[in-house]
């Protein structure tokens, strides 16, 4: 499957805007149509039994959100939480999930000829989770399908069918 039946764009279709954010050294870029809002990370409920990845739950304005450390589920280096560390809240099918991340970057517009498919490596990430490889002038962006992400078997949050 090439990188523009993946994104759903068609040859003539224009760029598309993905949210940036960093997680370690690596810059990811996600669907900015499936972004809520962006918020300050405030340490979560944290819930028994549950992955190590899944922090916890907040109270959204009245939505229990269900949140993911991604430095955690891509097994990055460390988890430090600072000033910069932000929880970006999705809506994925109608279901509402925080994503913990180092920085927002920022917006960025990517036309279908500056994505190229990504490598098929093994990496934490599934590689059917990845639409692609980013580029603007020297960065880089790996770009996920946050909704299949989200929807993995391992993450436990929402299934196929939601």
């Amino acid at each position: 499957m090439n990188v523009m039946e993946k994104t759903g764009e068609s040859a003539v279709a224009g760029a598309r805007e993905y949210l940036t954010f960093r997680l370690d050294q690596e810059e990811y870029g996600i669907d900015i149509l499936k972004v809520q809002e962006i918020r300050g990370y405030e340490p979560p409920t944290r819930i028994a039994n549950a992955p190590a990845f899944i922090k916890g739950v907040t109270n959204l304005r009245g939505t229990i959100v269900p949140i993911v450390d991604m430095r955690l589920k891509f097994n990055c280096s460390r988890a430090d939480y600072n000033s910069f560390t932000v929880v970006i809240i999705l809506n994925l099918r109608n279901r509402v999930v925080g994503i913990v991340v180092d920085s927002v970057s920022d917006v960025m517009e990517l036309a279908a000829e500056n994505i190229r498919s990504a490598p098929d490596i093994d990496s934490a990430i599934d590689n059917s989770c990845i639409l692609g490889l980013g580029s603007v002038n020297d960065r880089m962006l790996i770009l996920l399908d946050i909704e299949k992400l989200m929807s993995n078997v391992d993450m436990g949050l929402m299934s196929d069918s939601d």
